[in-house]
């Protein structure tokens, strides 16, 4: 695993981080984005260009955000490795961790 998103991308999905990854391996599901472990190459160009600070390198992921390590992981569990996230667009099957997340509310920016 490299970088994780935890929950400040819930419900939120900003897509900055998609702009700022150069191998595309930001994934967009139904509630919030998912970086493809065995894709991204640890560049943490995503890192600081998220503006409510949900992405962490994996070892720097707060304790209470650790389900979202393996919700990163089980999200590519059907869908494998595309090679890419353009070429999959957005998809509607977040893991059941994130799915029964209550909705989130973000103040408007």
């Amino acid at each position: 695993m490299t970088y994780v998103i935890a929950e400040p991308c819930v419900d939120l999905l900003d897509k900055a981080c998609i702009e700022e990854c150069p191998v595309d391996c930001i994934y967009e599901g139904e509630r919030m984005l998912y970086i493809h472990p065995d894709e991204c190459v640890d560049c943490g160009a995503c890192e600081p260009v998220c503006p409510v600070e949900a992405i962490f390198y994996e070892d720097d992921l707060p304790k209470d955000w650790a389900d979202y390590a393996k919700a990163n992981v089980d999200f590519f569990d059907d869908l494998g490795s595309p090679g890419g996230a353009s070429k999959v667009g957005k998809t509607d099957h977040d893991p059941e961790f994130i799915k029964s997340l209550p909705k989130q509310e973000h103040d408007e920016h």
